[in-house]
């Protein structure tokens, strides 16, 4: 029997943003053969005296490093190419951490979905750049000057350097407003689409993006249980159902990557989105989940998911 896993020392204040769905059928998890790989214990042993808080995100840059986003009150921890802790940093930075991407000159971008901000910071963890308005939520609206974000969730870089976000945050009560919104490189407002729904190109939460190899938009649409997938001017093209709650994910080279929220599953996808794969189950232990909130994949094919409501991080490699 496995132990529950000490995989970060993690600060008794920290804040779990996410609510459970009362609808037991969002909770069954995705059916699928079992991924062969295996979880491992404690994979970022922090010193003595390093507290963090609840990781929501997790990115590495072009080094090899490991940035790791969390809701403590110094919002990124930077560990080496080996996993060796290197530094933490970002002191009141953040009201409630969410998303993480690294560009390719180095900056770390961030989104705040309290503040409902999407920042730009250097390695120093100055901030560069801030799209939105700091405190307030709102409507994105060049005709009247409103530039507000309602819950920003992620962010991902198109080809040319155009910024997708995605926001909104909780489908219940005052849960934003789902969307896409579109900047170019300098952050200067293109278009936005989607809106609250589950007709195709609306959304209940638009939790996470990426990118593909053909320059698509793949968006988890969380409670409604699917992946739409977009061209870059917001063309709907198709959507991908799943059981559980997909989160966020990344697509590589031969395989995509799903965190798959209250369900408790890593899932492994092929390229074109049916499932290969599963692993995790609902669970405090070693492989196991409150909630599977981020994924990405280091330079080394280790798997790496944030866990925000079990204050954890799981490591998975290939058996």
């Amino acid at each position: 029997m496995n132990k529950a896993p000490v995989i970060v020392s993690v600060l008794a204040c920290a804040v779990a943003f996410a609510q459970k769905p009362s609808n037991p059928a969002l909770l069954v998890p995705q059916a699928a053969p079992e991924l062969d790989y295996v979880a491992v214990p404690n994979p970022l042993p922090l010193p003595e005296g390093i507290k963090i808080g609840a990781p929501s995100a997790i990115r590495y840059d072009s080094q090899g490093h490991m940035f790791l986003l969390n809701r403590g009150p110094q919002a990124l921890v930077e560990f080496d190419e080996n996993g060796k802790f290197i530094r933490i940093f970002g002191d009141g930075l953040l009201k409630r951490a969410h998303g993480l991407r690294i560009d390719e000159t180095g900056n770390l971008w961030v989104t705040d979905g309290l503040a409902h901000v999407v920042m730009k910071l250097n390695r120093q963890g100055e901030i560069l750049q801030t799209l939105g308005t700091q405190g307030e939520a709102g409507k994105w609206d060049e005709a009247t000057g409103s530039h507000h974000f309602n819950q920003p969730n992620d962010l991902a870089f198109g080809r040319n350097g155009d910024i997708f976000v995605v926001q909104g945050h909780t489908p219940e009560g005052d849960g934003g407003d789902p969307r896409v919104l579109k900047f170019d490189k300098n952050g200067k407002f293109i278009k936005t689409w989607g809106g609250r729904g589950a007709e195709p190109g609306q959304f209940t939460e638009a939790h996470g993006i990426a990118l593909d190899a053909q320059g698509h938009l793949w968006v988890t649409d969380r409670e409604n249980q699917r992946i739409q997938i977009f061209d870059q001017d917001g063309t709907y093209l198709r959507e991908l159902k799943y059981g559980g709650l997909p989160s966020s994910l990344i697509i590589g080279d031969k395989y995509i990557w799903v965190a798959n929220g209250f369900a408790g599953q890593l899932l492994q996808l092929d390229l074109n989105g049916k499932v290969l794969a599963a692993i995790g189950k609902l669970g405090k232990g070693v492989g196991e989940f409150t909630e599977a909130h981020s994924v990405t994949v280091s330079p080394a094919g280790e798997i790496w998911v944030g866990d925000s409501v079990g204050n954890a991080v799981q490591k998975f490699v290939k058996k």
